[in-house]
């Protein structure tokens, strides 16, 4: 144990943990991308008074809303509230989150080569300090009851944003950047991978179990490109995250990289410990695929919209099809707002019921 671990109370749930390592466990452990947001009353309630990023940056609100879903459900692991987005504004960028439209950049970089815009010598540990201290915070708060999860988005989601100004039906503006100009595009990506590297190694001293990498926007790229901005940083960020933290401070590591199919193979041979898989994704070929790895998924997340017994049904295929080995439930993106929290609870019970009777 590190010195930082024996600052917190004892761990008294370490399925997930078991999970990742793939050890025998009693049930499957099960968590929810965006478990702690709009689809939970207690959480709308809090964001009449305040906005959205003012809750990520005032430490004891953003314990309150990560602690909403633990005190509700039978979860296995807890994810800080945060957003990816605060790496952008730990550079210089204002973003705004506008009703009905999501994240907002108000001045988007123009493209790669724009990054007078951005504190490049950005120092986490003062900028982003309120996420570490809502880590601290949360993970005493939780007195044990499971695992606390930090994240960071990856280098390709983060510069799509930045570039884009926001989200984006065909993300042109920011793949044109890669084929005009690949050199400054990569120039932008080792930017954002050093912060990535700084910011997770930052999360686990504070006290952070599992780390999780969202690329959400993976997808929108072929498999070639893929190949060039997207997977060299995020094994990058897996590697040089654990050689910092060394053998006995390194903590699990995910990786989601929503719509990359064709990366199965290269991610399952990387040093990230979990594999996320949207509900897309072909349960079998990831088992083949990534053969040493836990999987994660993948739900679709609009399967919450039918019938609890429904939800049983599809939750009891699902588990039966990834087996109760090397394996954590969740849905294959996050959770919708407008999802009942009942059948929020109906899924995680699903999935321990089913899994511990299999």
């Amino acid at each position: 144990m590190s010195e930082e671990e024996s600052l917190f109370p004892e761990l008294k749930n370490d399925l997930i943990l078991k999970a990742t390592r793939g050890e025998n466990v009693s049930r499957v452990p099960v968590w929810v991308m965006r478990q702690a947001g709009r689809y939970l009353p207690e959480f709308r309630n809090l964001r009449v008074e305040n906005e959205f990023f003012d809750v990520c940056r005032t430490p004891s609100l953003a314990c309150e809303v990560t602690m909403m879903p633990i005190r509700k459900y039978d979860l296995d692991a807890a994810i800080i509230f945060s957003d990816i987005l605060v790496i952008p504004q730990a550079l210089g960028m204002q973003v705004e989150m506008q009703k009905g439209k999501g994240p907002v950049f108000p001045k988007p970089l123009l493209d790669a080569t724009d990054i007078k815009l951005l504190n490049v010598d950005v120092d986490v540990k003062i900028e982003l300090k309120y996420v570490l201290d809502a880590i601290t915070l949360t993970r005493k708060t939780l007195d044990g009851k499971c695992p606390l999860i930090g994240f960071a988005g990856a280098p390709w989601t983060l510069m799509a944003y930045m570039i884009e100004g926001g989200g984006s039906k065909t993300y042109s503006k920011v793949k044109k950047c890669l084929y005009v100009d690949p050199d400054s595009c990569k120039n932008l990506l080792n930017i954002l991978t050093r912060v990535c590297i700084d910011f997770l190694v930052e999360q686990v001293k504070a006290g952070a179990q599992i780390l999780q990498v969202f690329d959400s926007h993976a997808g929108e790229l072929s498999a070639d490109m893929f190949n060039i901005f997207c997977l060299p940083y995020l094994k990058d960020i897996a590697t040089s995250v654990k050689k910092v933290l060394g053998p006995n401070q390194s903590v699990p590591m995910i990786i989601f990289a929503k719509g990359s199919h064709y990366a199965l193979k290269d991610l399952g041979e990387s040093n990230y410990d979990v594999i996320a898989l949207d509900w897309t994704m072909n349960i079998e070929d990831a088992r083949r695929l990534c053969p040493h790895k836990t999987l994660m998924g993948n739900l679709d997340p609009c399967a919450l919209y039918s019938s609890k017994e429904d939800i049983d049904t599809r939750v009891k295929k699902m588990v039966q099809m990834f087996g109760t080995s090397k394996y954590i439930a969740n849905l294959g993106h996050g959770i919708y707002p407008d999802v009942d929290p009942d059948h929020m609870e109906a899924f995680v019970n699903a999935v321990h019921r089913h899994s511990q009777s299999l």
